[in-house]
């Protein structure tokens, strides 16, 4: 009867460990720098994303950035660098537009059906720092690898209007999603 009960007790073990039980949260992480017409300036932190079971945590340690609410997304391409148009380079615009899988075309609130990119604004603090964590339902870890997290001058409004990117405005900073 005891070694019945050592059984079942292991088999419970095993099961539960083979169903995912212990299973380790996946984190992957982006070291975020300032960007300009050249390219990548000054490293200004980390922001990283752990898979949960309420959604997607996104913890950011952040200095250097101007005090005030943040446009903050995760973009199509793992390419901070600038495009050049008219002769001038565009900062982090080799990133591409916000990550859209489902190519809906809409920019919309975290969640709202529209990209899927689309994070919530990121309050930075006045001293220039933003150490926050924050939480969406829909992505996972594995949407955003190897994609760009950027952090744009103005606030989001999550719409499609004004033309400039719903007030978010130009990119001020940008990280590869490793």
């Amino acid at each position: 009867m005891k070694n019945l009960k050592q059984s079942i007790c292991l088999f419970a073990i095993v099961a539960f460990i083979l169903m995912g039980g212990l299973a380790h949260a996946e984190t992957i992480k982006a070291d975020v720098f300032l960007i300009n017409d050249k390219g990548l300036g000054e490293n200004i932190g980390t922001v990283t994303f752990t898979d949960t079971p309420a959604g997607l945590e996104i913890k950011t340690d952040l200095k250097g950035l101007p005090p005030g609410k943040r446009g903050f997304h995760v973009h199509e391409f793992g390419n901070c660098g600038p495009v050049e148009k008219d002769g001038k380079g565009i900062p982090g615009m080799a990133a591409g537009g916000h990550y859209d899988p489902a190519k809906t075309g809409k920019h919309l609130s975290p969640g709202g059906g529209g990209h899927h990119g689309d994070l919530p604004a990121l309050e930075v603090a006045a001293y220039g720092t933003a150490k926050v964590t924050l939480l969406v339902k829909n992505p996972k870890t594995q949407d955003f690898k190897d994609r760009a997290v950027m952090i744009h001058a103005g606030g989001d409004n999550y719409s499609d209007e004004p033309a400039v990117l719903g007030g978010g405005g130009p990119r001020i900073a940008c990280g590869v999603i490793r």
